[in-house]
């Protein structure tokens, strides 16, 4: 980066507020108790972000009767759930491509219950009057380098090969004509795919359904220790116990209770900004009147979009993963990933020179060799996760709760009929294997970001494996 550029990045930073915007608001609901001594009940759901939310709101759903009891470590959607772009996207797969890839056989069938998923998500909104600022906008993925424009060619003709029509190639002079910025060549528009929302505002939404539901929530009351009891499980907390017929884990980042799940992910860390709300005039010279979600086709890409108050949210592109794995809210700030996508915001956008940034933050989300979600169970069937959903986690969570709720009432259905559901991603390898092959992965995508997309024999290698990593 230039000095130049590198004294204006600084500049915009000077006032940003080291905490996620979306939790940063007056609105944020009071913490519930946390529980004290033993309590009973037919479900127990672990973890208060969108999984355990969604699984609990969906017990009660399917059977009202059910009695089902939800306990968060800290408050609800105080992790990724509350700092994530608010990006809520019908794929399950982490994108058309990447489905198509590991389940070609089953890609119709996942892109339809994808598309269920995210309508049933705002039938939701609607019924239960969750005010998330939820708007069904699409998502553009912009070129920014020609290479990626023929990627993007390239990708929609396959799609529209295979009888997928949901996208609309725009050329340089019509995604600009959507969002203003010199560096796009060009675009894929998502129209219904994706919706935009608070993803904060989502979270308390779902706790407030839940409890009026019946499901009781207890939070500052992280799950210790899972272990049977007599025909059912038994759940230890700080101060109390929970018997549960059945348990639903939903703490995804969070090391599971269930040892063997846990070489399956990663944590790694995912950072953002947040601008101050623009003025009319800075907003009408970048266009974006039809608000929709952004992301550059880079390996190392940007997501960006606007809050309903016409500020614009600005994230991606550094994807840090700390040797051991280790989760350490010292990295949920750095410095350095703060000016440099400062930088790269202003050479997209030079237009809003002088913009300067309320919030900066970060956080662990957990990824996995497949980069979305896997599911099982364990205790002979009486516990069921779901985890690995790298970054996609706003809507495809809501599906992951079906197929845990489904794994425990043991019946087969047409989502536990899934490959993708009755499959596990290769877990990764014990240190330091893993670190330096993440790193050496990342520095790949790297060279191929500034080398016209070549990818070279490491990259080529993982593929062929079905492996890799994506910031």
């Amino acid at each position: 980066m230039a000095p130049d550029a590198m004294r204006t990045a600084a500049h915009s930073l000077a006032d940003a507020q080291p905490l996620s915007y979306w939790l940063d608001d007056p609105g944020k609901p009071g913490a519930l108790p946390a529980l004290t001594g033993d309590e009973r009940c037919d479900l127990l759901v672990v973890g208060g972000g969108y999984s355990g939310l969604w699984t609990a709101l969906l017990a009660k759903e399917r059977d009202p009767g059910r009695d089902v009891v939800l306990v968060e470590g800290h408050e609800v959607g105080w992790a990724a759930s509350g700092r994530n772009g608010g990006f809520c996207a019908a794929s399950l797969t982490h994108g058309l491509a990447n489905g198509l890839e590991r389940w070609p056989d089953e890609i119709g069938e996942l892109e339809e219950l994808g598309a269920r998923n995210l309508d049933a998500i705002e039938s939701a909104v609607a019924r239960y009057s969750l005010d998330c600022d939820f708007e069904r906008t699409g998502e553009i993925d912009v070129a920014t380098e020609p290479h990626q424009l023929d990627e993007l060619r390239e990708r929609h003709r396959r799609t529209r090969q295979l009888g997928f029509s949901g996208e609309e190639f725009l050329d340089r002079d019509q995604v600009r004509a959507q969002v203003d910025s010199p560096t796009f060549l060009g675009g894929l528009w998502d129209r219904r795919g994706v919706a935009m929302l608070h993803p904060a505002k989502l979270a308390w939404g779902l706790k407030r359904a839940c409890r009026g539901l019946g499901v009781r929530i207890y939070e500052h009351t992280p799950a210790l220790e899972l272990a049977r009891s007599g025909a059912g499980m038994a759940v230890r907390t700080p101060y109390g116990r929970v018997f549960a017929r059945d348990v639903a884990l939903g703490t995804n980042v969070f090391p599971s209770l269930v040892k063997r799940v846990r070489p399956y992910t990663v944590p790694v860390y995912d950072y953002a900004l947040m601008t101050e709300p623009l003025t009319d005039g800075r907003l009408a010279s970048i266009g974006w009147g039809n608000r929709q979600g952004l992301s550059d086709s880079a390996n190392q890409f940007h997501y960006f979009r606007l809050s309903a108050d016409n500020r614009i949210l600005w994230g991606g592109y550094d994807a840090i993963y700390p040797y051991g794995g280790r989760l350490d809210s010292s990295l949920d700030h750095r410095p350095e990933t703060f000016l440099k996508l400062a930088g790269q915001f202003f050479e997209c956008f030079p237009q809003l020179s002088g913009v300067r940034f309320s919030h900066s933050w970060g956080g662990a989300i957990d990824t996995c060799s497949r980069f979305s979600a896997f599911f099982g169970t364990a205790f002979r069937g009486q516990v069921a996760y779901a985890a690995g959903y790298t970054g996609l986690g706003v809507g495809a969570t809501r599906f992951g709760a079906d197929v845990m709720l489904d794994l425990l009432s043991g019946g087969r259905t047409e989502r536990t009929a899934l490959r993708m559901v009755r499959s596990k991603p290769m877990p990764f390898p014990p240190e330091p294997f893993a670190w330096t092959g993440i790193e050496l992965t990342k520095r790949s995508l790297a060279r191929a970001d500034a080398h016209g997309g070549h990818r070279n024999l490491w990259l080529r290698t993982m593929d062929r494996m079905g492996l890799g990593f994506d910031s």
